[in-house]
């Protein structure tokens, strides 16, 4: 049910107060009104049975321009993270936002592929603890020495422990030293049967990567910057579970992708849900190249970031 204009502002006070635990006068600073209006709001939340994560995610669903990128992308939800003068900054709000929409989606007996990265960590890391049955978190792709609390394993493990789910990791290097021993590897039963399986999930929770020179594959030694920018030059446009895409979201016919021990794109396309969460600005291209490929059914972006998608969509 959509959140009518005059209960908006409640929303909004009983997320900054019960979900970011802001003080009262903090609310009302965020929201540029009296403590006395807080206090009188959240009262009315508990009254209500507002004062729930899920129903005051609504806030960055029941909006306009959520409505419009949904129909111009062809994509089954978006929600929008604010950056005007009454939010959080978007850096901090978007993990929150993303991990309380995760949870919405996760019906019993779900199987969910994690990828890896700062942004799907620093989602594990603000989801509250809920007990779901028969809920299995399955690992997209193989590890990297990442210099970072990041890696694959860790994103997988900690959401896995957060939903009381069982957590499946990938126990192989993400990128091999030869295309032969990748082809080897990925041909072990334990390791062929775990990747075949991914497209059984319910569900996929993941970020897309850029191909800048202090991007992850590069600061975890995958690539060096010469070689990435090279590949850049040849078509890559970003990284999605470790695998370098180009401008159409497509498999980049590459020696780096075929040394890559993760979940084949084909796999990631058949997940019903597909949830890609992307706040920095620098992600723009590689975003689009995500939606093109069909690798994105459910999105988190922020406000500024939906405009120019559908900027890029309604120029097209």
């Amino acid at each position: 049910m959509a959140i009518r204009p005059a209960e908006q502002i409640i929303h909004k006070a009983a997320w900054l107060y019960y979900t970011h635990g802001l003080r009262q006068d903090e609310v009302a600073k965020h929201l540029n009104i009296s403590r006395a209006s807080v206090a009188m709001y959240l009262r009315k939340a508990r009254e209500t049975g507002i004062v729930t994560i899920s129903t005051s995610s609504q806030l960055f669903t029941d909006d306009v321009l959520a409505r419009e990128t949904e129909d111009a992308l062809g994509l089954d939800a978006v929600w929008i993270v604010p950056e005007d003068r009454t939010a959080l900054d978007a850096a901090a709000e978007m993990p929150t936002v993303a991990a309380a929409v995760f949870i919405e989606q996760v019906k019993k007996g779900d199987r969910i592929g994690v990828a890896w990265g700062r942004t799907v960590y620093h989602i594990a890391d603000v989801m509250p603890y809920v007990d779901l049955q028969d809920v299995t978190v399955v690992q997209l792709c193989g590890n990297l020495g990442a210099p970072y609390n990041y890696r694959p394993d860790q994103c997988t493990t900690e959401i896995a422990r957060r939903l009381n789910a069982e957590g499946i990791n990938l126990y192989a290097p993400l990128v091999l030293s030869s295309e032969e021993l990748a082809a080897a590897l990925m041909d072990e039963p334990v390791i062929r049967e775990q990747l075949a399986s991914i497209s059984s999930c319910n569900l996929a929770l993941y970020s897309v990567g850029g191909i800048e020179a202090d991007s992850h594959l590069v600061k975890c030694g995958a690539l060096t910057p010469a070689e990435m920018a090279a590949l850049g030059r040849a078509g890559a446009a970003g990284v999605i579970a470790g695998r370098l895409i180009d401008a159409g979201g497509l498999l980049m016919d590459c020696a780096y992708n075929r040394r890559c021990i993760s979940a084949d794109l084909a796999s990631i396309r058949a997940i019903e849900k597909r949830m890609m969460v992307v706040e920095e600005a620098q992600k723009f291209e590689p975003l689009v190249a995500a939606i093109k490929g069909g690798l994105v059914s459910h999105l988190v972006v922020t406000t500024s970031m939906a405009r120019r998608l559908l900027e890029r969509w309604t120029a097209a």
